[in-house]
């Protein structure tokens, strides 16, 4: 059985930060000297922390933040842990106390092995310095010896598909060369725990498949133990072994890869099936979408949907021009991957023509077949595919609880691979 690699124990880290009064803040201050007063006590706070060597807060009032507390998970050798949270939950500030770049305020952390980690695109590069310069320099930072940046040269530069600047100044590669570059002096360093931070966000699809290609060899091959932070999901999905779900700097959850993303994905969107206006992709002056929402059984649900379940998307749709138009939904998976699509206009045989007035329209499905987990849907009125006058993307949230569809080992393989259409039936009645 396999060693802890990464073991943390009630580990919290404390900051201090500044708040200064706003302008109107002193009008409670009537007298000069209690101006003078509160001048002098943050003169004095200020030179009492450089003689201590403490941090310098600025600001009139400061007040403690805890950007983690009591944390505690461990990862065995050659595992893959996930974390994921949303921003400012604490995922960058554990990695920055397990990089040794900060120091925690309470608990330990116990490392077993060399680490390398890849938190920011280009750290450590020269600016000034050749790519080729880069890597001996970056590598060295690294822990490299000048013997394994030599045996390894021709690797990190082929997988990082410069060779064409390798001898042009780091300053004038773009952001993507960048990252690439300091990656694959990362990745071909051959650590024992390798930790990434959302870094490959920057490079481009092609090469974000390489890097997960390579990570996910690194892990299963050769033994090593990744640590990555990322929101993209599939990502997190594909390579983790256990995920670590982080919110307001504690641990919410930990374990099983699909349980915890679950977890997450019900608290980043709303279950209310309220009609979700804030991205509105195409509007125009022909119609508005007023609502819509899920009905089951003839009534508006907000309760999770089985897999096999029938159930009704409804559009409340003002017209304000004569217009011929359908309705038609994309449905999303948690990471926001389009995985099916419902045109009910010309692909599917139905349009309709509207004069001025309020429509409710019910397009009704026989069922999903998903797997359970969190999922949206795009909610859109179009002209056959040809011009959308109202799209609102990820406008409703809904839930499939039915696992036994988890059981179906084609479809969990092979359920992302590609946007499926779907067939609905729908009617128009005037309001």
């Amino acid at each position: 059985m396999p060693e802890n690699a990464i073991i943390v124990e009630n580990l919290s880290k404390k900051y201090l930060i500044g708040h200064r009064l706003a302008s109107g803040a002193y009008k409670n201050h009537v007298q000069l000297r209690d101006i003078i007063a509160q001048k002098v006590g943050n003169f004095a706070r200020k030179a009492r922390d450089v003689v201590r060597g403490q941090q310098v807060i600025q600001g009139d009032e400061v007040e403690e933040f805890w950007a983690l507390k009591e944390v505690s998970f461990e990862v065995k050798t050659g595992e893959v842990l996930g974390i994921i949270g949303r921003n400012g939950a604490g995922k960058s500030s554990i990695l920055k106390i397990l990089s040794r770049i900060v120091e925690p305020t309470d608990g330990q952390v116990l490392l077993r092995g060399r680490v390398t980690s890849l938190l920011e695109v280009g750290t450590g590069f020269h600016p000034e310095l050749t790519g080729r310069e880069n890597v001996y320099l970056n590598g060295a930072i690294l822990g490299m010896t000048q013997q394994e940046i030599r045996k390894k040269f021709d690797e990190i530069v082929a997988f990082a598909e410069v060779e064409k600047f390798l001898d042009t100044p780091v300053k004038r590669y773009s952001s993507g060369m960048y990252v690439r570059l300091a990656f694959a002096v990362a990745a071909h360093l051959e650590p024992e725990i390798l930790i990434v931070d959302e870094v490959l966000a920057v490079g481009d699809l092609e090469f974000q498949k390489k890097c997960l290609g390579k990570m996910d060899d690194v892990s299963r091959r050769g033994g090593r133990t990744i640590l990555l932070v990322s929101h993209n999901m599939a990502a997190i999905r594909s390579l983790s072994d256990k995920v670590l779900f982080l919110e307001k700097g504690r641990v919410n959850s930990f374990g099983d890869v699909e349980e915890v993303i679950g977890k997450y994905s019900d608290q980043s969107k709303s279950q209310s099936n309220n009609f979700d206006r804030r991205n509105c992709r195409h509007k125009s002056i022909e119609c508005d979408i007023q609502d819509a929402w899920i009905e089951v059984n003839g009534a508006r649900s907000i309760a999770p949907i089985s897999w096999d379940q029938k159930f009704s998307l409804v559009i409340l749709l003002t017209v304000h021009k004569k217009l011929t138009c359908s309705p038609e939904f994309l449905f999303r998976d948690a990471a926001g991957t389009p995985i099916m699509f419902a045109p009910t206009g010309h692909y599917a045989g139905f349009s309709c023509d509207l004069s001025p007035g309020t429509y409710r329209l019910e397009s009704t499905c026989e069922g999903l077949r998903l797997a359970s987990g969190s999922y949206s849907a795009d909610v859109s009125i179009a002209l056959s595919g040809k011009k959308y006058f109202d799209y609102y993307e990820s406008a409703l949230s809904f839930l499939i609880a039915d696992k036994a569809f988890h059981d179906n080992w084609y479809y969990k393989q092979d359920r992302h691979q590609a946007c499926i259409p779907l067939s609905l039936q729908t009617t128009v009645e005037e309001v």
